[in-house]
């Protein structure tokens, strides 16, 4: 398909936000992460009562409120709100998180969809891994909300979204300056400030956080964190806009998962590092706009946006396997992208058969164009080049959804999205040159039965996919072995389906459970490590979710998630069909106190995963992991003290562990099978003082 063909697509699009419609702003939120509305959204805990208000048991709203109260390590702990979510590090605090839900070893994002205020967080065809989702940007005290939907069923997720995805929504308005610094232990230095004013023209609000941290490695981390957010806000009678500028910059000394041999013979120690040398800088500026309007006519939005990101990472899995001499040290680098898109929103009521109906169609656009690097050094310095190449991705999608309500117990949301791609790499070897497209068409259907006694049942539905790297889909020969490689197919279609179940049986308490299974076509990935292509087979995941939320008082609060799956290969030997790195049941229960008034707060969270296979054969399992954060504190009119405990148990866990081949000094030339691990870090205390919050 041409650009021009595209542009077409995009245009016809867009022009069905000419509808007539609907009767007023107020409209209930529906199943996807898009609320249009334009009166204040108040999203007090992680499950406001949504009976009758969305399609599927998977969706959620989790507030600042609670947010708040959580004690956080990493900013990507924010996602842990959505339920069977697990994020962890192996490579420093700069890096993107290692994501879990589902079943799904989501690398750095492959199958979770990412977005801020409109304006997507998943990087496709990165340098280091293709979905690449990185939140350290993000202050988490700027959040206003999480909205998150599991399961390929909403026409508004497109790729990335096989299983499901969040929107992080920011604040437009503080009621009071912010401002809080915090120190802890092993060189943990914070502050952030922030504040808003208002006027007749708007609202503006600026805020930014500078943090620096060492970590307990032997090697110190020196993390050096700076972000910064300006956003202007101006809401008018039936309309509003907002203006959102962000920039972060980041550098740090990586801590890359190490070999266990090498912890029990003491060669090395829990917190060392085989390479020393190893770290990144990245850095993300963004710009984008949001407007909608809500009349008793129509409701539309719109936003736009553009960013520029890069990324420097020096890594070494394997040490000295491939190179004796020089070790296995690799650079990747994303060298100054540019992403630019847009989406288009028109939300109106239809009487039709007697009966209410709400349609909803968009659009959206994006466009990625990239400069990808991929070679071998040494203690950071050059040795060879393994790949070099300039990629432009563009994408088109537009979706339609109609929710009926046809009784009083029965309603149904039938979607339906297309998306199309178009790839072109320009390489530095002229056999990988190419331009590809593709286009695949999702439909989505679900089918709510109720509400009887404040308890709804939903039959969900769905065809989903994700993007392959660019680069995988042109590629002909093998850039480190010079060997032919067969190109990959563009776009992956997985299939969904849920039986759920929303329910409140006491009042303050809500309660969800999903039936659920998810089937991909194939798990082909491009491995920015290799700068090829590795490929895998068709895989489907079964599992249960239940998850509750329970606001025992105004004060009080508690809630408990389950999460089990079971995630196999299909068309392999039954002794060979299982998937490395799926987690097979997931854990996550808190409690909270916080006063109405001034006087003492608190929370405590546990979170525990399982083992998991690391290999296929299911014959070596990762180790049961449980982590337990506290904190507490005193609240004193805007001024507050907090005190957090993070691994209150110290507890001897990995955040994350592999299985794979790697050699160290004086070992075979073909290297030794060994568990390679990131652990967790030893308890340590942090303390916050803070204005504002």
């Amino acid at each position: 398909m041409r650009l021009s063909s595209y542009v077409a697509v995009a245009a016809a699009s867009l022009v069905v936000v000419v509808l007539p419609a609907p009767t007023s702003g107020q409209n209930a939120p529906d199943d996807t992460t898009t609320v249009y509305v334009l009166d204040p959204i108040t999203v007090r805990g992680p499950m406001d009562n949504l009976v009758g208000q969305v399609s599927t048991a998977s969706v959620g709203y989790v507030g600042a409120r609670d947010l708040r109260l959580r004690p956080l390590s990493r900013e990507g702990e924010l996602l842990e709100t959505v339920p069977g979510m697990i994020l962890t590090q192996h490579s420093g605090g700069g890096k993107s998180n290692q994501m879990f839900v589902r079943g799904f070893n989501l690398d750095h994002g492959t199958d979770f969809s990412t977005k801020l205020d409109g304006m997507p967080i998943n990087l496709p065809t990165h340098a280091h891994g293709h979905g690449y989702t990185d939140l350290n940007f993000l202050v988490p005290e700027l959040v206003d909300h999480i909205e998150y939907s599991l399961g390929n069923y909403y026409a508004e997720i497109g790729d990335f979204g096989s299983a499901g995805g969040a929107e992080f929504r920011l604040r437009r308005s503080l009621d009071a300056p912010l401002f809080e610094v915090g120190w802890g232990a092993n060189s943990h230095r914070r502050v952030l400030a922030a504040a808003s004013t208002s006027g007749a023209v708007g609202t503006l609000l600026a805020g930014g956080e500078l943090h620096n941290y060492d970590g307990p490695w032997e090697s110190p981390e020196r993390l050096r964190k700076r972000s910064g957010m300006l956003r202007y806000t101006r809401e008018g009678r039936t309309s509003s806009f907002s203006l959102l500028a962000l920039a972060y910059r980041n550098e740090w000394n990586s801590t890359d998962q190490i070999p266990m041999r090498a912890v029990q013979s003491g060669s090395i120690g829990r917190f060392g590092q085989v390479d020393p040398t190893l770290g990144g800088e990245g850095a993300r500026y963004s710009l984008s706009a949001a407007w909608d309007r809500s009349t008793a006519t129509s409701n539309q939005k719109v936003d736009v946006y553009v960013a520029r990101y890069s990324l420097d990472l020096f890594s070494n899995f394997t040490y000295f396997l491939g190179d004796p001499t020089d070790g296995d040290q690799i650079r990747q680098q994303d060298r100054g992208r540019w992403i630019m898109g847009a989406n288009a929103a028109h939300l109106q009521p239809l009487d039709l058969f007697g009966r209410e109906h709400r349609l909803t169609v968009g659009t959206q656009m994006r466009g990625d164009f990239a400069g990808i690097a991929l070679s071998r050094t040494s203690r950071r310095q050059l040795l060879t080049d393994v790949r070099a190449d300039d990629v432009t991705q563009l994408s088109v999608g537009g979706y339609a959804e109609l929710v009926s309500t046809w009784s009083r117990r029965f309603r149904s949301t039938l979607g339906l999205r297309g998306d199309a791609y178009r790839f072109h790499v320009s390489s530095q070897r002229v056999e990988n040159v190419g331009t590809t497209s593709d286009h695949i068409v999702s439909p989505k259907v679900s089918l709510t039965f109720g509400p009887w006694a404040g308890t709804e049942v939903y039959v969900s539905g769905g065809i989903g996919f994700h993007s392959n790297d660019a680069r995988g889909t042109v590629t002909t020969v093998d850039p480190n072995t010079g060997g032919p490689v067969d190109p990959v197919d563009p776009l992956v279609p997985s299939q969904g389906a849920e039986i759920g179940l929303r329910s409140e049986p006491l009042r303050g308490l809500q309660a969800t459970g999903a039936l659920w299974m998810i089937e991909l076509a194939s798990e082909l990935l491009f491995v920015g490590d290799a700068g090829t292509t590795e490929p895998s087979d068709r895989s489907r995941r079964v599992g249960v979710t239940m998850t509750s939320f329970y606001r025992i008082t105004e004060e009080w609060s508690a809630d408990l998630d389950l999460s089990l799956a079971r995630a196999r290969l299909l068309g392999v030997a039954p002794d060979q069909d299982r998937i490395p790195g799926a987690l097979e049941n997931v854990v996550a229960a808190g409690f909270g106190y916080e006063p109405t008034g001034n006087g003492v707060f608190g929370s405590m969270r546990v979170r525990r995963f399982g083992g998991y296979p690391l290999i296929e054969n299911g014959t070596v399992r990762a180790q049961t992991n449980s982590l337990v954060n506290a904190s507490v504190g005193y609240r004193w009119g805007e001024a507050r003290l907090t005190v957090s405990v993070l691994n209150l148990l110290d507890e001897d866990h990995s955040d994350v562990q592999y299985y794979y081949a790697s050699r160290l000094p004086g070992e075979p030339a073909g290297g030794v099978d060994d568990v390679h691990f990131h652990p967790a870090e030893p308890r340590q205390l942090r303390v916050g003082v803070s204005w504002g919050l």
